[in-house]
């Protein structure tokens, strides 16, 4: 503990340095009364409590750049110089604690240089691996503070899966920090996960767009598919609804991943994600990821073609781009921006598979499905990421988005009525 008291000190002797330079850098700027109504995020929360939750515990944290405070201070960095709480580990997922590494990338272990706490990778850790990091750690409790796109594909629910079973074959509390989900959250949307194509893109059997936040999510992880469940306590939002846009929350946007830039690129991600199953860019290595798709065979019909099927709550424009990296690098392709235009009303896992039907019939001697030579047994990704053969089926067999959706609706329903269980927040 003396490490840890004495970084604190060096801490406070820091925010007294900036101070006399004229920088403003409170002890506790979080330690405020809440105004009525006001959004507050479950570390929020938590702080308001004065840490009570976790007293006389030592705590780590899985968390990446997105665990800030509404003044954009990281709540690592917070909580590191606040004598409330002993934190003595940081857990970081996919992409790094500090952001640092692209998709499919981690940071490794090391120690932060701003707070001198030890760092652990945690990517495609799982299991007894898992929860011996925990245990080597020396935590009693780890929390859970990271921001979720709201899509079942964006791994960051199944580092919270992973952390919640380990968490509890290492006999450690588990506490999550709520956040909001992006996406207007009244219900969920698309084909569920089945069991023959879980990866770390779909564990479990929910929704590809489940509208649910991270807290609604663990407490139905553990009460439907955790054999152990883990010794779980959720940090509830405050002033939260389901019908309300991310904006008014007053929360600042911080990428959840290099590829996640804006709230609209959350918003439209649990559908145009599916084009990374096929061999057209999904926009990654453009200004605007999962907004832009496109390839070089592609010209003005398919934006013609789209606006023609008046999807609502979507429009499209015809839009040429070049990607930097990834699928079609340093190639003009020619495609579509997708735009929101009614986030009420947009449905973004009918969207993607509507644009990914009208791209296969107008270029069908073109349009292919990525194929992943290194897992025979399951070999095309679109059926990682929708959870099925369903969607690829269908669509090969000439069904239109309709007739597709008709196709996972049994399912999603059944879906609903167990998601309704855990749901904490109601319109």
């Amino acid at each position: 503990m003396s490490h840890f008291l004495s970084r604190r000190g060096m801490l406070s002797a820091a925010a007294v340095a900036a101070a006399g330079t004229g920088l403003s850098v409170p002890a506790h700027a979080h330690d405020r009364r809440p105004r009525p109504g006001e959004l507050r995020t479950g570390v929020q929360v938590l702080m308001d409590d004065d840490y009570r939750l976790v007293r006389g515990q030592k705590v780590g944290i899985v968390t990446n750049p997105t665990g800030i405070l509404p003044d954009l201070r990281h709540v690592v960095d917070v909580m590191a110089a606040d004598d409330r709480v002993d934190l003595v580990a940081v857990f970081g997922p996919e992409h790094g604690f500090r952001g640092t590494a692209q998709a499919g990338g981690s940071e490794g272990f090391y120690v932060d240089e701003q707070t001198g706490l030890p760092v652990y990778d945690t990517y495609l850790q799982s299991g007894q691996a898992l929860a011996d990091i925990f245990t080597r750690s020396g935590v009693d409790t780890v929390m859970f503070d990271i921001q979720d796109a709201g899509a079942r594909f964006y791994t960051y629910i199944w580092t919270l899966f992973d952390s919640m079973q380990a968490a509890a074959t290492a006999g450690k509390r588990f506490v999550v920090l709520d956040r909001p989900n992006p996406i207007i959250g009244r219900r969920a949307y698309g084909p569920i996960m089945t069991p023959e194509f879980a990866t770390f893109v779909g564990r479990e059997a929910i929704a590809q767009a489940h509208g649910m936040t991270v807290g609604e999510l663990a407490r139905l992880f553990n009460g439907e598919f955790l054999d152990q469940p883990a010794e779980l306590r959720v940090v509830e939002l405050r002033g939260w609804k389901r019908d309300m846009a991310y904006e008014d929350g007053g929360l600042p946007w911080v990428m959840p991943s290099p590829n996640m830039p804006t709230v609209d690129t959350a918003f439209v991600y649990a559908g145009t994600g599916m084009f990374e199953g096929t061999n057209l860019s999904e926009g990654r290595g453009t200004t605007r990821p999962f907004e832009l798709v496109g390839a070089p065979y592609v010209d003005h019909r398919w934006a013609d073609a789209l606006g023609d099927l008046r999807l609502p709550g979507a429009g499209f424009r015809p839009a040429y781009f070049t990607p930097t990296f990834s699928k079609h690098a340093n190639q003009l392709c020619g495609g579509v921006q997708l735009y929101v235009t009614d986030r009420a009303a947009f449905d973004p896992v009918r969207t993607g598979v509507a644009m990914i039907v009208t791209v296969k019939r107008l270029y069908p001697d073109d349009f292919a499905w990525r194929y992943d030579t290194s897992d025979p047994a399951r070999p095309y990704w679109i059926d990682k990421l929708t959870g099925s053969t369903q969607v690829r089926t269908d669509i090969d067999a000439g069904k239109d988005a309709d007739a597709v959706e008709a196709g996972w609706a049994g399912p999603l329903k059944a879906f609903a009525r167990t998601r309704e269980k855990y749901l904490i927040y109601r319109r």
